[in-house]
């Protein structure tokens, strides 16, 4: 009954989205404000049908419903209740229609606080909201039904239950913060062309748009963290980051969205930039459904990518429309765009911000190339040639390093224009730290390595030149009583700026994250129980192996003892060899999933993985790495979070 009712919503939603172009269409010809009204509930009344939509799914899959095929393709009842919650997002259908209702969840918000205060933005929103929305939910009424039952001659006892890759806290949580990110991109696309037609440009508008672009920004990069934080607990290589094609789909509207944070604060001071900001703003949208079809359309594998090849045809035909449209208003509102105001000096941080921005597009531009050359040689030929991440290594790390450096050198810019005195006061202090962090890496480097020695001396930069800005801003506070009320009053004396700094900061510790994967070292061997290896200056002894059955696999448990140079005991690791699906008797729906143990340090990961394990034999098969400085990529991660949310938050208004 409630598989019904949720079946039935989305129906309703598309026929209530789809009575909204009438109304729309209705009130540009009349101009009767209640055709505008009537669309308004119209498009409300399909994002609580969503809702409704939503919860029936979710319902069915905590009660275990195998009479619907998504419920009984990814749950079990072994499945544990967490993750039949998170089961929602991990097939085609349930993920689509997890895609509308985060959609639904923008719209309401959207109408309800944006549109309250820039009502002559009504009309064109109107129409660009119900085109993606009903986009969407004409995929899950056609093509991917959640609610789709299994075959009437079919009996299903119990489901397949969950891929063990997803059963993960943190791959439960990671697609839903990455699909506000992307999904709240829609918000931006359509304020900036709505705004654009309706020639209603404002100071208002700038600042309601970068508060969007905000949030957005920062469910974007939590998204991607926690994704490079799974890979790396979950998938047993040692990496975060592997330009795999989903990553960089996610990796490429982030580029795009930082870009048009940076350059907006140009437009809300000086009015500069529309042209570029408008194409920024709806880039953004688009490289995510690129990113979208990529995924979703079966051009490409990947270890979390969906295959469904009836979906490319109907992504790339949205994908094509929704680029024609824009394409279309940016040339018909041009000369609207144009400003008159020109960049006065390069050496300006206007200059500053353009340069960022000619860095995040080129790097977005080698990303999108690699990412899609793939798909191009096969269409053009029918041979795929696949790009490894040795190009985009070679590409984008010297890339990275001038965005470095760059980061440093925003905040020692003036408005306007910055005098060669004043470039010279505010340089020396941390090209002198620059400079001689790179004399120590050359005296002490056993082993020298360029991009190293650059990164070394750009994160000495960048963190000097930030720490001096906030040191300066600290010293101008004479009313404060003490260190910590001087400090409070500091931060928020200029929140976004400062909000600005902290991600700068997050930024350049991820970089002291990405220097260590140059010191990696790695080793393959196999051990019985007693039996030790020598390895990376620690001693690997196993003392076990057990196995133990539990409620949905068996696992065979591992025991190794680490101890370090002074023949003191450092961890005990206790990697396991899980079998999903162990009891079936069909061997080829067992699945066998390494579950990983690390033992973490600021300074360094020891990591170990139990791949495989000889019963008859009594061996165990490891692969043991040790990661210096992975944890400054995840505290950077953090920080990135946490100040995009400072520079967010309203700050008190002044009476």
């Amino acid at each position: 009954m409630i598989s019904q009712i949720g079946s039935i919503a989305v129906s309703l939603a598309g026929g209530l989205i789809f009575s909204s172009f009438l109304f729309l269409g209705i009130y540009r010809k009349s101009k009767n404000e209640v055709y505008l009204q009537i669309s308004e509930r119209a498009i409300l009344a399909s994002s609580y049908s969503i809702f409704l939509a939503f919860f029936c799914l979710l319902n069915e899959l905590l009660i275990s419903n195998f009479n619907l095929q998504y419920v009984a393709q990814y749950t079990s009842y072994e499945t544990p209740l967490f993750f039949k919650v998170t089961a929602l997002w991990a097939g085609q259908a349930g993920s689509l229609l997890f895609w509308s209702f985060i959609t639904a969840l923008f719209t309401v918000t959207y109408i309800f606080t944006t549109l309250r205060k820039m009502k002559r933005l009504k009309f064109h929103s109107f129409i660009i909201i119900s085109f993606i929305y009903s986009f969407f939910i004409i995929l899950s009424s056609f093509i991917a039904n959640p609610f789709e039952p299994v075959s009437s001659d079919i009996i299903v006892q119990n489901g397949n239950g969950l891929n063990p890759l997803l059963q993960n806290f943190f791959m439960a949580i990671h697609p839903p913060i990455l699909y506000v990110g992307f999904t709240g991109s829609a918000i931006i696309f359509v304020m900036a062309l709505a705004a654009s037609i309706s020639k209603d440009i404002s100071f208002d508008w700038v600042q309601s748009i970068r508060r969007w672009s905000l949030f957005v920004w920062t469910f974007l990069s939590a998204g991607i963290i926690l994704g490079g934080y799974w890979a790396y607990n979950e998938l047993g290589w040692g990496g975060y980051w592997a330009w795999d094609p989903v990553e960089n789909s996610s990796l490429m509207p982030w580029l795009t969205l930082t870009a048009f944070i940076h350059s907006s604060m140009i437009q809300e001071k000086r009015g500069m930039l529309k042209k570029w900001n408008f194409l920024l703003a709806t880039s953004t949208y688009i490289l995510v459904i690129l990113g979208t079809f990529i995924t979703r359309s079966g051009v490409i594998s990947s270890v979390h990518s969906f295959t469904a090849e009836n979906l490319g045809p109907v992504f790339f035909t949205f994908l094509s429309l929704l680029i024609i449209y824009t394409i279309f208003w940016f040339f018909k509102r041009k000369s609207y765009l144009d400003t008159p105001d020109k960049i006065d000096s390069f050496s300006s941080r206007e200059g500053g911000f353009l340069y960022n921005n000619l860095i995040l597009i080129l790097m977005c531009f080698t990303i999108m190339w690699g990412t899609l050359f793939p798909i191009l040689s096969e269409a053009w030929d029918g041979n795929k040639i696949y790009v490894g991440a040795s190009f985009f290594n070679q590409l984008n790390i010297p890339i990275g390093l001038v965005l470095l450096f760059l980061m440093g050198i925003g905040p020692l810019l003036s408005w306007n224009n910055t005098s060669r005195n004043v470039l010279l006061s505010r340089f020396k202090v941390p090209m002198f730290i620059s400079f001689f962090s790179g004399l120590i890496y050359l005296i002490f480097s056993t082993f020298f390595q360029l991009y190293v020695f650059v990164a070394i001396m750009g994160v000495s930069f960048t963190l000097s030149s930030i720490l001096g800005e906030f040191y300066k801003s600290y010293k101008r506070q004479t009313r404060a009583s003490n260190f910590l009320d001087a400090l409070f009053r500091m931060l928020l004396s200029n929140r976004h700026q400062n909000g600005g700094y902290i991600v700068h900061i997050g930024i350049v510790l991820l970089f002291i994250g990405f220097i260590g994967r140059a010191f990696e070292v790695e080793k393959e061997f196999s051990l019985s129980p007693g039996e030790q290896i020598y390895f990376a200056n620690y001693v690997f002894k196993l003392n076990s192996i057990k196995s133990e059955a539990r409620d949905n696999h068996y696992a065979f448990l591992s025991d190794i003892d680490v101890v370090d140079n002074n023949n003191q005991l450092l961890t005990n690791l206790k990697p396991e060899k899980r079998i999903y699906f162990y009891w079936n008797s069909d061997p080829e729906k067992r699945q066998p999933h390494s579950e990983l143990d690390i033992h973490s340090t600021i300074q360094k990961d020891i990591y170990s993985i139990f791949s495989a394990y000889d019963a008859q034999k009594n061996i165990g098969y490891f692969k043991i790495m040790v990661n210096p400085l992975v944890n400054w990529v995840w505290i950077g991660g953090v920080l990135m979070v946490l100040g995009s949310l400072f520079a967010f938050w309203p700050s008190r208004k002044r009476k």
